[in-house]
């Protein structure tokens, strides 16, 4: 059993894998363009990730299953089961090149003369020797440790940031969204909660008790959700329109050269604990799939996340973004996370399964806010990935705002249906 420091470290590879580039880049828009008024966002997102993390790790340390498995044996369905993981590993190809060249952005800020494919290289080089010591643990504590270097350096970043504190705790606890910032919103809470991340932490849970799980990683995502907020509080130092550059400059100018330095380190970090983190979850989503599972050390669990690495190192070499496959991961991923987080839902309330481990009230409550929120975000990440293939712009208003929101709402009774059927079978 691991000691309670050594077990929040390996926890925090949670937190590596969702404060990635898109995380520090919609938190920091976030502060540069509403002050402090979507903290509460970011706030909602931690607890609702906490949420859903920890249900995926209890059915998966209660079922002694991979939560692939454990789904397949609950729906008796081996189809709905790789359609998700083939969804989610999809996703983690789709978005590996933005994490390598969130990583590259951070270095380019500090380090000048270095064309960009050679930073590429040196990143995947580094990520695939660190994943090649083939436990998971190992990777897992490595990542903690960066991941604490970088909630330093963006801390230190936004304690540099004069902070009005009313204002922020009005954000912070107050909700505030309309027509201008709810997109932005969603995508605070969209870049919190990601479907390969509940593959993640179910299989980082494999030989954890319950407790032990818990008291490691809910301390790990709120720390995670911290330093969102962090980056946000950054992002107000902007003026003018947002961009790591501009951000940089404005920090190197108000605070010295050493501040611009601190944010660099912290989005360098950002893009390479993702790059790792992605490559090893969609590992970890195909290997959980399958009922005989190899180990982590054998070549069919290594050649997953190769081929993770592979696809962002092609398209960061190249230079070239791979769009479609983009618009198609992110309408997959839009339907999976509400799935995941209804299936989740009703496999935590199986009295047969989870006995004494089932949901409570409070539980239950949470995950059915959960999963309204995510239902919503999945069908706007739908409409906006069809109206992107269109060539058509989204927006969340009139006609459309009513059909998501309905829809929502239907997705959490007919929830609220199913899982008082799951409390009654024995």
């Amino acid at each position: 059993m691991k000691s309670k420091f050594w077990n929040f470290i390996f926890w925090l590879v949670i937190a590596a894998a969702f404060i990635g580039p898109g995380t520090v880049t919609a938190a920091a828009s976030a502060g540069a363009s509403y002050q402090y008024q979507l903290l509460w966002a970011l706030l909602f997102s931690t607890l609702a990730c906490a949420v859903l993390q920890e249900a995926a790790a209890r059915v998966a340390i209660v079922s002694g299953d991979g939560l692939g498995v454990a789904i397949q044996k609950r729906y008796k369905s081996n189809g709905l089961v790789w359609f998700i993981a083939i969804a989610v590993f999809l996703g983690c190809a789709a978005y590996e090149a933005g994490n390598i060249l969130g990583a590259i952005s951070g270095l380019a800020l500090i380090v000048t003369g270095i064309p960009k494919w050679a930073f590429t290289l040196i990143i995947v080089g580094v990520a695939g020797a660190v994943l090649f010591t083939g436990k998971i643990s190992s990777v897992a504590n490595a990542m903690g440790i960066v991941v604490a270097v970088m909630g330093l350096a963006f801390l230190y970043a936004a304690f540099t940031v004069k902070i009005d504190a009313s204002e922020f705790l009005t954000g912070l606890f107050i909700p505030k969204i309309n027509a201008n910032n709810a997109l932005l919103t969603l995508g605070l809470v969209g870049t919190t909660i990601v479907p390969y991340n509940i593959f993640l932490g179910s299989g980082l849970a494999k030989g954890q008790s319950i407790k032990e799980m818990r008291s490691g990683m809910i301390p790990s995502i709120i720390l995670g959700g911290i330093i969102s907020m962090a980056v946000l509080v950054v992002g107000i130092a902007i003026v003018g329109e947002f961009g790591f550059d501009n951000l940089y400059n404005q920090l190197t100018a108000d605070h010295g050269k050493f501040m611009g330095v601190v944010f660099a380190i912290g989005l360098f970090a950002a893009g390479f604990t993702s790059s790792i983190t992605a490559a090893l979850a969609g590992a970890i989503t195909i290997n959980s799939a399958k009922k005989n599972a190899s180990e982590t050390n054998q070549w069919k669990f290594q050649r997953i996340w190769i081929l993770v690495l592979a696809t962002g190192l092609v398209f960061g070499v190249s230079g070239i973004k791979p769009i479609p496959v983009i618009i198609l991961a992110q309408a997959a991923n839009g339907f999976i996370l509400p799935l995941l987080a209804f299936l989740l839902w009703q496999m935590v309330n199986n009295a047969t399964t989870m006995r004494d481990d089932a949901n409570g009230l409070i539980l239950n409550v949470l995950m059915g806010i959960t999963v309204f929120v995510t239902a919503m975000l999945g069908f706007i990440n739908v409409f906006k990935a069809v109206f992107a293939a269109l060539g058509k712009q989204f927006s969340f208003e009139g006609s459309i705002q009513i059909i998501i929101l309905v829809s929502a709402g239907a997705t959490l009774l007919f929830g609220i249906y199913k899982i008082s059927r799951e409390k009654n079978e024995v």
